[in-house]
């Protein structure tokens, strides 16, 4: 009897170990089959690698993280494992890696923790959904950024007039910090667009609500960066101060939704606008849930706000320190016909500035506006570089686990860009440039507006948003130099906070001279 039941006990421990062996024989035989290799690890030396989630921390309070992942994927190889709080995950910034996550192999990857970690502020929309219900967001959303709309451009060009009134207004003995009324530019743009109102932010009864509203978005996305640091731990970072601006945010956004309706813009209306597309006209047409219309409007508030708005910081940071560019790029925006006439450029001639759009191709590639991004794998998978002694070698990644790409550092290695890849040289653009790097094919080894099906909906509106604005500012001023000191170092790596997106922590303070 005894016997009977030892054999039964040993049968079971078989088959349960044979169940268990089949995704690791699954494994191998992918792993096999493509001639992958272990990449080389990162791992802290205390336990969980704790002193690395410290060194992040540190970088992060110094506003220094971009260059410490720099130095990290310096130290451990542009694709390499991670092993932090004992969970394994991927870090790389090669581009057939990255090609390979946001295009080749879409479908074996998922945002993962990403999903659950933005809801809090960004609630149910396009940055946190996944397969029928992301592709339905995406439908929604693309009629709003056809850069073709005529009163796009009308809404661009009514709120860089109000801006640079703020400018003027703002001025301190010829001193001015443009990156905050970058923010309300962008963010009056973006709700006329979508609303068909402005918040008219830069104005002086919109003023200090709207920046209110960039401090408490601010706030909410730079936890989102640090939760996102801890993978599957997210969770452990929050806090009434996180509650607090999420709030804020939904209570803003709210009230928006509510005085746009009250002025029966768009009660009971169930044929399309002639004028226009509005966003919000075909959210309640789909649905008269509040929280829903909330959610997918603060997704588009994140994506026409914060990245363009950190688009012409940077811009204008490096102009002040690069005069020669500077009077390079206002010649030409100064021998635009339009400007002779007294009037504003056009939308044809701001296509036309060679040298502006090159000038806008690099400070993207310096500081492309979501520096990090990740993925997680929903399958076994095999990306096509980083493993082996070289890094050649195909690398195995499992179901669940997380893959980071870098584009910021991306976009500095010196193998790609050459010996001066850290500095700001809009010429290295220029297809009639004799360089050893021909950059006319460089594919995924330039990606500031992601790519794959998830690229950037809204990067030719950005384009032409930050144009106008930077045009009418350089004509506006005979220069625009630094208005702040900076320490060596903080020159050569400037201060930044990062969010989502990447902003100057120094602000962007110029001397405007007239």
């Amino acid at each position: 009897m005894f016997d009977q039941h030892a054999q039964d006990e040993r049968r079971l421990l078989s088959r349960t170990a044979f169940a268990l062996s089949i995704p690791l024989l699954q494994e191998a035989k992918l792993a096999t089959e493509h001639g992958c290799q272990p990449p080389p690890v990162l791992a802290g030396k205390w336990p969980l690698s704790l002193d690395l989630l410290l060194e992040v921390n540190k970088a992060d309070k110094a506003r220094q993280i971009l260059r410490f992942f720099v130095s990290v994927l310096e130290r451990a190889g542009p694709t390499h494992a991670q092993l932090l709080l004992g969970t394994k995950s991927i870090n790389t910034i090669d581009p057939e890696n990255i090609e390979a996550i946001l295009s080749t192999h879409f479908k074996n990857f998922t945002l993962g923790a990403r999903e659950q970690n933005f809801r809090p502020l960004l609630g149910h929309g396009i940055f946190t959904q996944n397969g029928a219900e992301w592709k339905y967001s995406r439908d929604l959303l693309r009629p709003i950024f056809n850069h073709q709309r005529t009163d796009y451009f009308t809404h661009i060009k009514r709120a860089v007039d109000n801006m640079l009134i703020r400018v003027r207004e703002d001025a301190y003995e010829g001193v001015v910090d443009l990156q905050p009324l970058f923010f309300l530019l962008t963010l009056d743009v973006t709700t006329a667009a979508v609303l068909g109102k402005s918040t008219n932010s830069l104005q002086d009864k919109g003023g200090k609500i709207g920046l209110q509203f960039a401090r408490a978005f601010d706030k909410g996305q730079h936890y989102l960066a640090i939760r996102g640091r801890l993978g599957d731990f997210y969770w452990v970072v929050g806090g009434k101060e996180f509650r607090d601006a999420c709030s804020f945010v939904h209570e803003f956004v709210d009230k928006i939704v509510q005085e746009t309706l009250d002025q029966g813009a768009l009660s009971d209306r169930n044929e399309p606008r002639t004028e226009g597309y509005l966003f919000i006209d075909s959210l309640i047409r789909q649905t008269k849930e509040a929280t829903v219309i909330r959610d997918q409007l603060v997704n588009i508030l994140l994506a026409g706000r914060d990245t363009t708005a950190c688009l012409l910081s940077w811009t204008f940071r490096l102009l002040s320190r690069h005069p020669d560019i500077q009077r390079r790029l206002r010649d030409e925006c100064t021998s635009l016909p339009s400007f002779r006439d007294g009037k504003v450029p056009t939308k044809q001639e701001l296509k036309g500035m060679e040298y502006l759009g090159r000038v806008i191709h690099e400070v993207l590639r310096l500081y492309p506006s979501v520096p990090i991004n990740m993925r997680q794998a929903c399958k076994d998978t095999v990306l096509p570089v980083g493993g082996g002694p070289d890094g050649k070698a195909p690398i195995f990644v499992r179901k669940g686990v997380a893959v980071s790409y870098c584009v910021y550092a991306m976009q500095r290695r010196k193998d790609i860009y050459g010996e001066d890849a850290n500095e700001f040289r809009p010429d290295r653009w220029d297809a009639n440039e004799q360089s050893e790097r021909d950059l006319r094919n460089i594919n995924w080894g330039y990606l500031p507006f992601n790519g794959g099906p998830r690229v950037c909906l809204g990067q030719e509106f950005a384009i032409l948003e930050a144009s106008y604005t930077i045009v009418r500012l350089l004509q506006a001023y005979q220069t625009i130099s630094v208005g702040e000191e900076e320490t060596q170092d903080e020159q050569t790596h400037p201060r930044h906070t990062i969010t989502l997106v990447v902003a100057s922590a120094n602000g962007c303070k110029v001397r405007l001279g007239v």
